[in-house]
């Protein structure tokens, strides 16, 4: 845990940045970085790659998302240097469609990571404005800073259709939420449902990997997922929160047999061609998160 000293500030009050605070912005991004794999390396995932198997998927696999990986390394260094000089949101913007264009050349042309460049970045860039500005590392008060310096831009962004993306084609058709209007609030199902319920089972000892594993379920029951929509339609998407809330409602990771349901969860979901990719992003949001919080609201 020695690389998160200097990001967690606890109750004390950094003083104000009067510049970018480079050695910060580059641990910030390789904390973002590990987050993406933390997210890849977790085991039992519903119809999501990772290093065991490729889930639903017959065109990425874990190498290609350890490719784009790579590739976004620089990306979040920027962004929350960005964020920390104070810059409006259409640096922001531009930022990630470079980032975009960097993990499509990596991946030759498969999106493996669009939603967490969004998601993360933003949060990097979040991050970095309250380091800047000497504000405790609390989710609140990244949250807050994220719609106090981003909040009517994300509003509009949301309403913005620049290519007819799956995940625009299955809002169009199924009036889902995704990325953008997650983005719009503030990341609610990252900052309510997925950080509380990591840090609940870490509450209750049951390690980092039973605790993304819940942070994963509860998100799944919880959102409107367009990845979903696009590849299973309405019966999909409600197949999902269905297994995903009678996870949760066995008590999760604390039931004695939770992997045996896990696994069985993802091969049913790999057999329906179903793969909650949005949920996986806003895991590695949640384990962001807590890398530079730990336990603090």
């Amino acid at each position: 845990m020695a690389e998160l000293i200097a990001l967690r500030p606890g109750t004390r009050r950094i003083p104000p940045q009067t510049g970018a605070d480079l050695p910060f912005c580059r641990q910030l991004a390789r904390l973002a970085v590990r987050s993406l794999y933390a997210e890849l390396v977790l085991y039992p995932k519903p119809g999501l790659v990772s290093l065991v198997d490729n889930g639903s998927h017959e065109d990425m696999n874990a190498a290609t998302f350890m490719r784009s990986m790579f590739a976004l390394r620089r990306y979040f260094f920027e962004i929350a240097r960005a964020g920390m000089e104070d810059a409006p949101f259409h640096v922001l913007k531009r930022l990630g469609i470079a980032a975009e264009a960097r993990m499509m050349r990596a991946t030759g042309g498969i999106n493996t990571h669009r939603g967490a460049i969004f998601c993360l970045g933003l949060l990097c860039a979040a991050i970095g404005r309250c380091r800047a500005k000497g504000t405790p590392l609390r989710a609140a008060a990244i949250q807050a800073t994220l719609l106090i310096q981003w909040g009517r831009e994300l509003g509009a962004h949301s309403g913005e259709a620049d290519t007819l993306s799956h995940g625009l084609e299955a809002r169009l058709r199924y009036a889902a939420s995704g990325a953008r209007e997650e983005g719009a609030r503030g990341f609610p199902s990252v900052f309510a449902v997925g950080l509380p319920a990591l840090r609940r089972t870490l509450a209750a000892g049951g390690g980092l990997r039973r605790a993304r594993v819940d942070a994963l379920f509860a998100l799944m029951a919880h959102m409107s997922d367009t990845n979903v929509y696009h590849r299973g339609g309405l019966e999909g998407a409600q197949t999902v929160q269905r297994e995903a809330r009678a996870f949760i409602a066995r008590g999760g990771t604390a039931a004695p047999d939770w992997e045996a349901r896990a696994l069985a969860c993802h091969h049913s979901f790999v057999a329906a061609r179903l793969s909650p990719g949005g949920a996986a992003d806003l895991l590695g949001a949640v384990c962001l998160l807590q890398s530079v919080c730990g336990g603090m609201d």
